[in-house]
């Protein structure tokens, strides 16, 4: 059985907003990467990977994005403990707040870059440049 992680690609301006997760978190600790969490089991739901990123943004950096959100893309990966992981980006549109380290179990900073900066970027994993890559390009469609 998969787990299902969703991320938020949120666009503020022409800077994308970027968490360093925390050296505690068993997975990607200390890299650079998109909010984002686990979806939690509900029973019957309607909007489950919508809510679950918005409560994301919110418990770890307390944002909040617009109503519309558009799915980028999705990929897999196993995790340390052998567990599978289906991981899906949304490209999201920041509202209202001011990113801040509201759980410092799972954020370490808090960063806005650009799309150039996070592509030049020798620190920034591939599957993070790639899923950018793919939301900035559904964002010029747009």
């Amino acid at each position: 059985m998969f787990l299902i992680n969703v991320e938020a690609a949120v666009l503020k301006g022409d800077k994308w907003l970027l968490i360093r997760r925390s050296t505690k978190e068993a997975h990607a600790g200390g890299e650079l990467s998109l909010v984002g969490g686990t979806v939690e089991q509900e029973g019957d739901s309607n909007d489950i990977l919508e809510r679950t990123l918005r409560r994301e943004l919110f418990e770890e950096v307390g944002v909040e994005v617009k109503e519309s959100v558009r799915y980028v893309r999705n990929t897999s990966f196993v995790l340390a403990n052998g567990k599978e992981v289906v991981d899906i980006v949304f490209l999201c549109e920041f509202d209202k707040g001011e990113p801040y380290i509201k759980s410092p179990d799972e954020v370490e900073s808090v960063h806005w870059m650009t799309t150039d900066e996070i592509i030049n970027n020798v620190e920034i994993q591939h599957y993070l440049k790639d899923s950018i890559l793919a939301a900035d390009a559904i964002r010029a469609r747009k």
